[in-house]
């Protein structure tokens, strides 16, 4: 799982880098209490590959929560969560016209004091959680655009893998709600009606063997494979780096696990993180 934490200088874009990592397939979430961040983290670890991608802005709004940051990421350590950290940062003059033009309050104003002394006290107490930084970006003089490229550039320099889902599923079932690629497979002959095959499940090697050893069936297979061969890297340049593919038959028994299981061991074989998923093999 890749836990992105993003801190920084308030003013300097944090939540703003959460919706381009959100855009980026990551879970986020902006201004987590930093006394929830164990707890969130737990969940996390327990969600079984739910959460891939994940990627929270720390509320450190006062010198106390600060203060308090640095222990609470050696918790992460401790439960074995290989964390990262991005901050965020701008020259005190941008964050000044930041808040002037914003007209919100600054977190560490203190009552009758001046803004640029509070930007200032703020990037003092930083100081720390900065030298703890995997990724620093200053997004002085920024725009969007050039703030989403110089996080993608970023992410990509320690990107090493593409993640992929295969998932097998039956049309009576309903789609899969999340699937980025569809293929319908029910022009493959049917084990159904082969009555020593039906109780069989796309697992089986006889099934499959029905299946996958026809003409139309490795044909399939082979430009299927260099389909998805030619529009992954497309997907990485565009900064994803997950993609879940379906393979629908009419029960989700036979069919779309033979062949989900097969392509699944063929894209294994030449990236990681490539899962299988048969979500309707008991119903069908």
């Amino acid at each position: 799982m890749e836990f992105l934490i993003i801190s920084g200088m308030s003013g300097a874009g944090k939540s703003q880098a959460a919706d381009i990592l959100e855009d980026m397939d990551y879970y986020c979430v902006d201004n987590l209490p930093l006394a929830l961040l164990g707890r969130f983290a737990e969940l996390c670890l327990a969600s079984r590959g739910r959460y891939e991608r994940v990627a929270l802005v720390t509320d450190v709004r006062e010198r106390e929560s600060i203060a308090g940051l640095l222990p609470a990421l050696d918790g992460l350590w401790g439960m074995g969560l290989d964390y990262r950290i991005m901050f965020m940062e701008a020259d005190v003059p941008t964050i000044v016209r930041r808040y002037k033009s914003s007209r919100r309050p600054h977190p560490m104003q203190e009552p009758g004091g001046s803004l640029e002394d509070a930007v200032r006290r703020e990037v003092s107490a930083l100081a720390s959680v900065r030298e703890r930084a995997d990724y620093i970006i200053n997004t002085t003089g920024l725009s969007s655009a050039m703030l989403q490229s110089r996080i993608r550039e970023l992410l990509s320099r320690t990107e090493k893998r593409f993640s992929i889902t295969v998932t097998a599923f039956g049309y009576k079932y309903g789609l899969p709600i999340d699937a980025d690629l569809v293929f319908d497979v029910r022009f493959l002959p049917n084990p159904y009606y082969i009555s020593e095959l039906r109780p069989l499940s796309g697992l089986d090697d006889k099934v499959a063997s029905f299946i996958l050893e026809r003409d139309e069936a490795r044909e399939f297979m082979d430009r299927l494979a260099s389909l998805l061969d030619f529009i992954i890297p497309l997907y990485a340049e565009e900064g994803r780096y997950t993609l879940h593919i379906a393979v629908g038959c009419t029960g989700g028994r036979h069919r779309s696990v033979a062949v989900a299981n097969a392509l699944a061991k063929r894209l294994a074989g030449r990236r990681e993180n490539v899962t299988a998923a048969f979500r309707d093999i008991e119903k069908g």
